[in-house]
C-alpha cells in the first residue's frame, strides 16, 4: 500500500492524540481513582527490644474529594487496612482536598464516618496536615484553622496528637506514638511558612526509655529528629505524585532532598518512611505514582 506524506501525517497525528487520550485517562482517571497499592517495609531500628515486634498502618494524604476520593472509597481502604490486622494505624494528615479542579466537596462527616471504621488493637492515632489549616473542604472554601478536622477526627475514635506523645503497650513492651503539629501551618508568603511544630516540647513528653515512632506529616523535620526517634513516618509529598522517566517529578518544589521525598530513608541508623499517599493536590492527576496504603513491620526477624 503506497502512503502519502499527507496520509502519513494524518495516521501520525491521529497515534499522538490517541495515545495522549489514552495517557491522559490514565493520569486523570484510572490511576488517581482506582489503583491501589500496599507498599511493605521490615526494619529492625536501633537499639529495637529484641523479639518485638510492631505493625503499623499508614495512611496519609485522603485529600477526600469527588470524583477521585469519594467517601465510598475511603471507607473500602480503611476495610482494606482492618483486613492487613495491624497493630496500630495512624492517619498522617492532610483529609481535604488538594485541589478545586474539577473537584466536588466531601463533607467531613462523610470522610470521618469511614475512619470511625478502622480498628486496631493498640489504636488509631493521627496528626494534621497543610491542608487542613490552610481552607475548608476545597481550597476555595474558608478554612476555621483545623477546628472541624480535629473534631472529625476525635468523633471517628482517632486520637490526635498535637505535639503529643501517648504510651502503648504490647506483649508486655511499651513504645511511644510521637505526633507532631504541623511545619506549614501558615503561609506567610510563597514558599515561606510558619509551623505549630515542636519537636523537643513533644519529645520531653517520653517518660520512659521505650522506642519512640513520630508522626509528622511534612518530611522536612527528619534532619532535626534525634537518634531517640525509632522511625519516623511521613506523607505530604505524594511520593512526587507525577513522575515523568528522565524528567521526574514537576510537582515537587525543590525544598527536600531527591531521597527523602518517597520511601524507606536511613541516614545513619536513623529511619524515615516517606508515603506517597492516596489522593491528589495541585492537579488531579497521578502517573507512575500510584495511591498506597502502606504497612511497617518493626522488628522480629527484620533487618534494617
Amino acid at each position: 500500500m503506497n502512503l502519502t506524506r499527507r496520509g502519513f501525517l494524518f495516521r501520525g497525528a491521529s497515534a499522538l492524540t490517541l495515545g495522549g487520550a489514552s495517557l491522559a485517562g490514565w493520569s486523570f482517571v484510572l490511576e488517581p481513582g482506582f489503583l491501589l497499592d500496599v507498599t511493605r517495609y521490615r526494619l529492625t531500628p536501633p537499639k529495637w527490644p529484641a523479639g518485638f515486634e510492631l505493625n503499623i498502618a499508614v495512611i496519609a494524604d485522603v485529600h477526600a474529594c469527588d470524583p477521585w476520593m469519594p467517601a465510598s472509597r475511603v471507607r473500602r481502604i480503611c476495610q482494606l487496612v482492618n483486613e492487613l490486622k495491624p497493630d496500630v494505624i495512624v492517619l498522617l494528615g492532610d483529609y481535604y482536598a488538594g485541589t478545586d479542579i474539577g473537584a466536588h466537596m466531601v463533607h467531613p462527616d462523610e470522610w470521618g464516618e469511614a475512619f470511625s471504621g478502622l480498628r486496631a488493637p493498640n489504636g488509631v492515632f493521627g496528626v494534621l496536615g497543610n491542608h487542613d489549616l490552610w481552607h475548608g473542604p476545597l481550597p476555595s472554601m474558608r478554612g476555621d484553622d483545623g477546628e472541624t478536622v480535629t473534631r472529625t477526627l476525635r468523633h471517628a475514635s482517632v486520637r490526635v496528637l498535637d505535639n503529643q506523645a501517648a504510651r502503648l503497650v504490647k506483649d508486655g513492651v511499651g513504645f511511644w506514638m510521637v505526633g507532631l503539629a504541623d511545619q506549614m501551618a501558615t503561609r506567610i508568603a510563597r514558599g515561606r511558612y510558619i509551623g505549630r511544630d515542636d519537636l523537643d516540647g513533644a519529645l520531653d513528653r517520653i517518660t520512659d526509655d521505650g522506642p519512640a515512632i513520630l508522626l509528622a506529616h511534612e518530611p522536612f523535620i527528619f534532619p532535626r529528629v534525634p537518634e531517640r526517634v525509632a522511625l519516623t513516618l511521613c506523607g505530604h509529598t505524594h511520593g512526587g505524585q507525577v513522575h515523568i522517566p528522565f524528567v521526574g517529578n514537576p510537582l515537587l518544589r525543590k525544598r527536600l532532598p531527591t531521597e527523602h521525598v518517597y520511601g524507606h530513608v536511613n541516614e545513619n541508623g536513623r529511619h524515615m518512611i516517606v508515603s506517597a499517599g492516596l489522593g491528589v493536590s495541585i492537579v488531579p492527576a497521578r502517573f507512575m505514582k500510584p495511591p498506597e496504603i502502606v504497612m511497617v513491620s518493626l522488628g522480629g526477624n527484620a533487618v534494617a
